[in-house]
C-alpha cells in the first residue's frame, strides 16, 4: 500500500523558513498530483499548494510569494519550501498524492501531518 511520510516542521519565529518534505513509497505504479495541506486547531484542511506530474504548481493565495512547492518524480518526493513565516502559518501541514498502486485503483492517499508552529 502507498505510504507518504512528511519530514521538516517544526518550531520557527516570524519570518524564518522551513522545508517539508514527503516521500511516497510502497508498491506505486504511478503518481498524478501531489500537494500539501494544512489544518489550524478548530479550522477546516485547506489546500497549500499542488503540483501535477508535469511540473505545473498552483497556491493558495495566501502563500503567493512565499511558499515554493516542487517535486522529484524519480523519488516520488514533493517538497515545500517555506519562506517569511508568519504566526497564521501555524498548523498540522499534510502531504496528499493521487497516486495508483499495482494492487489499488488511483486514489487520494494522506500522510500523517507534521506539525509547523510559527512563534511571534
Amino acid at each position: 500500500q502507498v505510504q507518504l511520510v512528511e519530514s521538516g516542521g517544526g518550531l520557527v519565529q516570524a519570518g524564518g523558513s522551513l522545508r517539508l518534505s514527503c516521500a511516497a513509497s510502497g508498491g506505486i505504479f504511478s503518481i498524478n498530483a501531489m500537494g500539501w495541506y494544512r489544518q489550524a486547531p478548530g479550522k477546516q484542511r485547506e489546500l497549500v499548494a499542488g503540483v501535477t506530474s508535469g511540473g505545473r504548481t498552483n497556491y493558495a493565495d495566501f502563500v503567493k510569494g512565499r511558499f515554493t512547492i516542487s517535486r522529484d518524480n524519480a523519488k516520488n518526493t514533493v517538497y515545500l519550501q517555506m519562506n517569511s513565516l508568519k504566526p497564521e502559518d501555524t498548523a498540522v501541514y499534510y502531504c496528499n498524492a493521487d497516486a495508483t498502486s499495482w494492487s489499488e485503483r488511483r486514489r487520494g492517499y494522506w500522510g500523517q501531518g507534521t506539525q509547523v508552529t510559527v512563534s511571534s
